[in-house]
């Protein structure tokens, strides 16, 4: 297959790209920048020139090949407090691959999330789509991801590739990068609460794996949860980053939650564990890698980086 990725430089398009060329597929990288080019170039992957915003781009992208996984996300937009923006965006993008692939059968999977579906419970795949495909505001992209599904009727292999708040690995500059810095910064390594609160998380080459097995072979209008581990209690990574930075270990109140964590604490505190048993006998995936902890154990989140 030649399979069109977008965000193909980011975290995790630079684990499913070679991840996708080592099983024997061409892979066509959307790339906004020059250095995104030369590294898709660099990956063996063939180059699109564009951004989200290009349309012409997308579909251009879209057309030419056999299958789409759309990774990219403007983060940094909605990072900036613009989160419709960068949602609305999204929906735009999807909305373009959708018209490209409809009535062709071939694939198109897109990442979403596992954060939020049921909290305080284990969230399965069958969970989350109660939601109207058109919907706008706070609910914009689970409604994008709920579209998706529903392309299954236009005759494309659609999925919906859920991933957990944490995609570990050496490199990652994500939500663990972000507790480690806070805990430098404070000078204590904090938790919310009691900290029992549980986090679901995968390494980032087993859901590189995942979206390769997704773009072969999952049938129309799946929904997917990249899941290694079910739910980490947040109790647990405090702990680990406490012992490697020889920081306190302490409880932070939820009133107290922003302030310390920032705009991190409205999400730490969550307890949100995720199934991934109907995904992993639906398409035969098995995480390999190391868990969270292990992973934190082997202390390149510790690492001085330039």
């Amino acid at each position: 297959m030649r399979v069109f990725v977008t965000g193909a430089s980011g975290w995790i398009g630079s684990a499913v790209v070679p991840e996708l060329i080592g099983a024997g597929h061409q892979v066509l990288g959307l790339a906004r920048s020059d250095a995104s080019a030369d590294a898709l170039t660099a990956a063996g992957a063939a180059v699109q020139r564009g951004t989200l915003d290009d349309l012409d781009s997308l579909a251009a992208g879209a057309a030419a090949s056999d299958g789409v996984i759309h990774l990219a996300f403007k983060h940094d937009l909605a990072f900036s407090g613009d989160a419709q923006g960068a949602a609305e965006a999204d929906r735009r993008a999807v909305e373009t691959f959708g018209e490209a692939l409809a009535g062709s059968d071939r694939p198109l999977v897109i990442a979403s999330g596992t954060l939020g579906l049921t909290p305080g419970r284990v969230a399965t795949e069958r969970d989350g789509h109660d939601l109207d495909p058109t919907a706008t505001g706070l609910h914009t992209r689970h409604a994008t991801a709920e579209f998706v599904i529903s392309l299954a009727s236009r005759r494309v292999r659609s999925s919906v590739m859920r991933l957990p708040p944490t995609n570990h690995g050496n490199g990652d500059n994500g939500f663990m990068a972000f507790v480690v810095g806070i805990a430098r910064e404070k000078g204590v390594s904090g938790y919310i609460g009691d900290g029992a609160n549980r986090w679901p998380a995968v390494h980032r080459l087993d859901s590189a794996r995942l979206f390769r097995l997704a773009v072969e072979k999952a049938p129309p209008g799946s929904t997917l949860h990249a899941v290694a581990e079910e739910g980490v209690p947040i109790r647990d990574v405090a702990e680990v980053i406490g012992r490697h930075l020889d920081l306190p270990v302490v409880a932070v109140s939820p009133e107290d939650a922003g302030e310390h964590f920032g705009w991190l604490g409205a999400f730490l505190g969550l307890d949100a564990p995720a199934s991934s048993v109907l995904t992993r006998e639906l398409l035969e995936w098995e995480p390999t890698r190391a868990g969270l902890i292990n992973d934190l154990n082997e202390g390149h989140y510790f690492e001085t980086r330039p």
